[in-house]
C-alpha cells in the first residue's frame, strides 16, 4: 500500500494535477451517477405508488421529477466528461513537456565510455530509440488516461457507493449490510484481481513490445540498407515474432481479467436476491399495513441496488488503467538523469582553455598588423583535446582522472546571452561569444565548427537564454509552411511567416505553392528540395525571438550567387536582413570575399581556433556623436 501510494503521488507530481480542476470532474460525476441513483429510486417508487391508482395529481411532482432526473443526468455526465478530459490533456501536455525538457538536459546525446553505475539499468542513456518513443508517446498517454480512468471513477465510486447503502439503510439495515458487502466485492476485490491481472499482464508484454518497437523503428529508418545487406527478411521476422509474443503474454495473463469481470454482475445478483429475501419477509402476509413494508419501500429495496452498481463497475478498468499507469511512471522516471545519480561522468565534458598569446607576436592565422590570434581549444577538464576529436570529448562525456570539467553555459552576468567559450575579443570583452555582431566561423569539414556553435548555445549543458542554435538538419514537420515556422515563435502571424520567407529568396517557390503559406508539406522534409529546406529553415531562425542566432550551414544546398548573397546579407548588419542589434554567428564553407563579417574564425583540423580577421565593430550597433553646428 505505501509504494502504491507513493506512485499515487508520483503521478500526481508528475503531471502537475490542479486540485480544483479534480474536484470539480468529481462532482461533476457524483451528480450525474447521483442522478442516476435518485432517479433508480424516484422511478421504482412511482410504479408501485402508481399501481395503487392514487389521483393523478398525486404523481405529477415525481413524474416531472423523474424527467428532470433523466436530463440532468445526461447533462452531467457530458459536463464531467469535458471536465475530466480537460484535466487529463493539460496533464498529459505537462508530462510530455517536462519529459522532453528532462531528455533535452540529460547526456543521452553524448555517449559514455564508463556511465554512472547508479544509471547503468535505468538511464535514458541506455535506452534504443523504439524505447524513448514508447516513453513519451505510449507511457505518457497511459499516465494521462489515470485521471479520467482511475482517479475520478474512484472518487465517484466511493462517494456514491457510501451514498446509494445509507439510502438503502432508511428501508433495511440488513439489506444495506448486504449491499455493502456486494460493492466491497465489486469495488475492491473485483479491481484487485483486475490490478493483478494487469500487472501480470504488463510484465510479460513489457519486454516483448518494447523489443517490437525497437525493431519496426529499425526497418523502417533502414529498410533500404537491410535490404542490400539481405537481412530486411529477418529484421521482419524478428519484429513479427517480438508482436506476436506480446500477444501471446497478454492471452495468457487474461484468466485473471476474466475472474475480476464476473465479480460484478455476481455481486449485483446477490445484493438483488438478499434485498428482494429481505423485502418479502418484511412485507408479510398484511403487505402495506401499518407497521409493514410499504409496496413502494418493497420496490425500492429491490431495483436501488441495480443504479448502486453502476458507479463501481468501472473500477476494475480503473484498476488495470491505475497499474498500468504506474509502469508507465517507473519507465519515465528510469528515462530522466536525477541529480543524485550523476557521478563524475555524468558531468558537462565540454569547456574551452584558452593559450595565452606570446607578447608582442602572433599565432596562427593573423593579419599582418591585425590584433594577435588567441588559439582557442575545446576541452574535457584541465586535458586540452581538440573539437574534432569526437574519441575524446563527444565520445567519452568523461573527464580525465582528477580532472575538473567547466560547464560552457555559466557567465559572469545571469542575463549574459554569451556562454563561457573563451575566445579571441578585445581587451576586457566578457569571457564568451566573440564580443561582434556579426562572426563567421570557417574551417574544413570535421574539425568541430558545429561543436563549437553548440557549446555556444549551452547545449551540452543549461541552455543559455537567448541564444539559440539552428541546426543545418533541423526537422519539418508533416504540417503546414506557416506551423513550421511557428516552431520557432507560436504567435506568428501569416504575414510575417510570408515576409521572413521572401527576405531568404523563397518567394518563388512559395507562390508557387497552392495554398501558399498554409499549404501543408506532406512528409516534412521529404516534400521539399534541399535548397527550399534550407530557406525554411533560415527563415525560422530570422522570425525567432533569440538575442543571438548561431546558424549552422545556411546557404547549404543553395546555387552559389544565391548563397553568397544570402551571406553577405546575414553578416553585414546594414542589410537589413537581421536587426542590427541581435548576433549572428554563421557557419559556412562559402565565405565571399567581399562580406562584411566583424570577425572571422578558422578552425582547423586540429580543432585549433583562430582569427582570420577583425574588423571594427559595425557603426549601425555603436552609438555616434552628432557634433554640433559652430558659429
Amino acid at each position: 500500500m505505501g509504494e502504491l501510494m507513493r506512485d499515487v503521488r508520483g503521478m500526481w507530481s508528475m503531471l502537475r494535477l490542479s486540485p480544483w480542476r479534480v474536484a470539480v470532474a468529481v462532482g461533476w460525476g457524483v451528480l450525474a451517477l447521483g442522478s442516476g441513483l435518485a432517479l433508480a429510486a424516484l422511478a421504482a417508487w412511482l410504479i408501485a405508488r402508481a399501481w395503487q391508482m392514487p389521483p393523478v395529481l398525486d404523481l405529477t411532482v415525481a413524474v416531472v421529477a423523474v424527467r428532470a432526473l433523466g436530463i440532468s443526468r445526461g447533462l452531467c455526465r457530458y459536463l464531467e466528461r469535458l471536465a475530466t478530459h480537460d484535466v487529463a490533456l493539460r496533464a498529459m501536455t505537462t508530462a510530455r513537456t517536462t519529459t522532453y525538457r528532462a531528455l533535452a538536459r540529460s547526456h543521452l546525446w553524448i555517449p559514455r565510455r564508463n556511465p554512472a553505475p547508479a544509471r547503468q539499468d535505468r538511464s535514458a542513456t541506455h535506452l534504443r530509440r523504439g524505447d524513448l518513443l514508447v516513453r513519451v508517446g505510449s507511457d505518457i498517454d497511459d499516465l494521462g488516461a489515470v485521471v479520467v480512468r482511475s482517479f475520478v471513477p474512484i472518487a465517484v465510486a466511493s462517494i456514491l457507493s457510501i451514498a446509494a447503502v445509507v439510502l438503502l439503510g432508511l428501508i433495511s439495515i440488513a439489506a444495506a449490510a448486504i449491499l455493502a458487502v456486494a460493492l466491497v466485492v465489486s469495488g475492491v476485490l473485483a479491481p484487485w484481481l483486475s490490478a493483478r491481472a494487469a500487472a501480470a499482464a504488463e510484465r510479460a508484454v513489457r519486454a516483448d513490445r518494447a523489443e517490437f518497437t525497437a525493431r519496426a523503428l529499425t526497418v523502417l529508418d533502414h529498410a533500404p540498407e537491410l535490404r542490400v545487406a539481405g537481412r530486411l527478411d529477418d529484421a521482419l521476422a524478428a519484429a513479427s515474432a517480438a508482436s506476436e509474443r506480446a500477444v501471446a503474454a497478454e492471452d495468457a495473463a487474461a484468466s485473471r481479467s476474466a475472474w475480476a469481470a464476473a465479480a460484478t454482475p455476481l455481486s449485483i445478483g446477490a445484493s438483488v436476491l438478499g434485498a428482494l429475501l429481505i423485502g418479502i419477509t418484511l412485507y408479510g402476509p398484511n403487505g402495506g399495513a401499518p407497521g409493514a413494508m410499504t409496496p413502494m419501500a418493497l420496490t425500492i429495496l429491490v431495483l436501488l441496488p441495480l443504479s448502486a452498481f453502476e458507479a463501481v463497475g468501472p473500477l476494475p478498468a480503473a484498476a488495470q488503467t491505475l497499474t498500468t499507469a504506474r509502469a508507465a511512471l517507473h519507465r519515465l522516471e528510469g528515462a530522466k538523469a536525477p541529480e543524485s545519480d550523476r557521478g563524475p561522468s555524468d558531468t558537462m565534458p565540454v569547456s574551452v582553455d584558452v593559450t595565452p598569446p606570446a607578447t608582442g607576436g602572433q599565432t596562427g592565422r593573423g593579419n599582418a598588423g591585425g590584433p594577435p590570434d588567441l588559439p582557442v581549444r575545446v576541452s574535457a577538464g584541465s586535458a586540452a583535446r581538440p573539437v574534432s576529436e569526437r574519441q575524446g570529448v563527444l565520445a567519452t562525456g568523461a573527464p580525465p582522472p582528477g580532472g575538473s570539467v567547466a560547464d560552457p553555459s555559466r557567465t559572469d552576468s545571469p542575463e549574459s546571452p554569451h556562454p563561457t567559450a573563451a575566445l579571441p575579443g578585445p581587451v576586457g570583452a566578457s569571457p564568451g561569444r566573440p564580443d561582434a555582431r556579426r562572426v563567421a566561423v570557417i574551417g574544413p569539414s570535421g574539425a568541430g565548427k558545429t561543436t563549437l556553435l553548440m557549446a555556444w548555445a549551452g547545449l551540452f549543458g543549461t541552455p543559455v537564454p537567448g541564444v539559440t542554435f539552428f541546426a543545418e538538419d533541423a526537422h519539418l514537420f508533416g504540417t503546414s509552411v506557416l506551423e513550421n515556422l511557428r516552431v520557432a515563435r507560436g504567435d506568428l502571424t501569416a504575414e510575417e511567416g510570408e515576409r521572413a520567407l521572401r527576405a531568404v529568396g523563397a518567394g518563388p517557390w512559395l507562390d508557387s505553392l497552392p495554398e501558399g503559406i498554409h499549404t501543408d508539406l506532406v512528409g516534412g522534409a521529404a516534400a521539399v528540395s534541399g535548397g527550399q529546406r534550407r530557406r525554411i529553415l533560415l527563415a525560422r531562425a530570422l522570425i525567432s525571438p533569440a538575442r543571438v542566432l548561431l546558424l549552422d550551414e545556411p546557404t547549404e544546398h543553395l546555387e552559389a550567387a544565391a548563397g553568397a548573397d544570402l551571406l553577405r546579407a546575414l553578416l553585414d548588419a546594414r542589410s537589413g536582413l537581421v536587426e542590427p542589434e541581435r548576433d549572428v554567428v554563421v557557419v559556412t564553407h562559402q565565405l565571399p570575399p567581399d562580406h562584411r563579417a566583424d570577425l572571422v574564425l578558422h578552425v582547423d583540423a586540429s580543432g585549433q581556433v583562430s582569427t582570420v580577421s577583425r574588423r571594427e565593430r559595425n557603426p549601425v550597433s555603436a552609438p555616434r556623436e552628432i557634433p554640433l553646428p559652430t558659429s
